[in-house]
């Protein structure tokens, strides 16, 4: 390796783990057992600091080797679930917490979140999440959470395409339930304003630094085509394409290539980063500098002048953006957490008990 880029590697990294190793974190919180608790403790739904680096060191040695294996066997036969366990953790913390509650399914006692409008026929990856945690029963029974390997996984992800490493705080525990109605309140939409999207992120102890950051996750994936359909030729009822994108004629007739303008292409997928769909990089930025961002939740970046300024910052630096999506990763990972007897270890994931 060039020295040089050795030592931008060597930098960030180093960066990377100073800042997250200096988080305040306790040291073996109680949650081995599997002690019950309805609801969330009297922790509430912001940002918990009480997680452990090495909360399974000694009751699940082979845990992070476990998760790391089950994201490869997936990623190996499908290169796009990548994305969509990076997005499944982000789904799970914004309704009401990293509890593990978007893998439940629905029961008698509620409707859960895997059908709710923003998570239906889209959100991805339940059986990877749920093939892992049947190995990881087999060495540790009743031991980790689903929310633990939700996390892990996500950091996994991004880690097999080329993104950070980040060492993910563990001792999560998993929710008994899960709300329909609060998947469809809480979750930010690709067709909401950028002063609503971080709202629901202030609420949750986010800021606009994070919006940015996390947004940068739309380096990798794909989205159905009706989610951005109407910028090809509707954009705001004016019966035209959006402005920024027809600057661009041949991104432009591929997208309408892609999702020609009838309903049976609303299902169809395009890269939200079409330099480098399976690649985790700082492209997604570089695709805002140029005015093609695919979602109006990205493109809306550029109408914040503070925003816009991250934006450009991190087109020119990768770097950076490697050390701050890391860090944001864990902050986000903190949302809402049960620790202790709270909540439960669930068994199989789709099911509370």
């Amino acid at each position: 390796m060039d020295r040089k880029i050795f030592s931008y590697w060597f930098t960030t990294h180093l960066a990377i783990l100073t800042i997250l190793f200096n988080d305040s974190v306790s040291s073996f919180p109680s949650g081995y057992n599997n002690g019950y608790n309805n609801g969330h403790g009297s922790q509430g739904y912001g940002l918990i600091s009480n997680l452990d680096y090495r909360f399974y060191d000694r009751s699940c040695p082979r845990l992070q080797m476990i998760v790391k294996s089950g994201v490869w066997r997936a990623f190996k036969d499908d290169s796009r679930i990548a994305a969509s366990l990076l997005r499944l953790h982000f789904h799970d913390c914004f309704v009401n917490g990293c509890d593990g509650s978007i893998l439940l399914e629905d029961s008698e006692d509620f409707k859960g979140e895997k059908n709710a409008r923003p998570n239906r026929n889209s959100v991805r990856g339940f059986e990877v999440i749920e093939d892992i945690k049947s190995d990881i029963e087999s060495s540790c029974p009743l031991t980790v959470s689903c929310a633990d390997i939700v996390a892990l996984a996500a950091r996994e992800a991004v880690v097999l395409t080329g993104g950070p490493f980040w060492p993910v705080p563990l001792g999560r525990r998993d929710s008994l339930t899960a709300s329909e109605q609060a998947a469809n309140t809480n979750l930010p939409s690709p067709f909401e304003p950028l002063e609503n999207i971080t709202a629901k992120f202030v609420s949750l102890g986010l800021d606009l630094k994070d919006v940015v950051v996390l947004s940068g996750a739309h380096t990798i994936g794909f989205a159905q085509c009706f989610v951005f359909k109407h910028r090809l030729f509707n954009f705001k009822g004016s019966g035209q394409p959006d402005p920024n994108l027809a600057a661009s004629s041949a991104l432009l007739s591929k997208l309408k290539d892609t999702c020609p303008n009838v309903d049976s292409s609303n299902s169809k997928l395009a890269a939200l980063d079409a330099a480098t769909a399976v690649k985790f990089d700082n492209a997604y930025y570089v695709n805002l500098m140029n005015n093609v961002g695919l979602l109006d939740s990205d493109q809306t970046l550029m109408t914040d002048s503070t925003a816009a300024a991250m934006v450009k910052s991190y087109s020119e630096n990768p770097y950076l953006f490697s050390r701050d999506f890391a860090v944001s990763m864990v902050k986000m990972g903190k949302i809402g957490v049960m620790t202790g007897t709270d909540g439960v270890i669930r068994a199989k994931c789709g099911f509370p008990g």
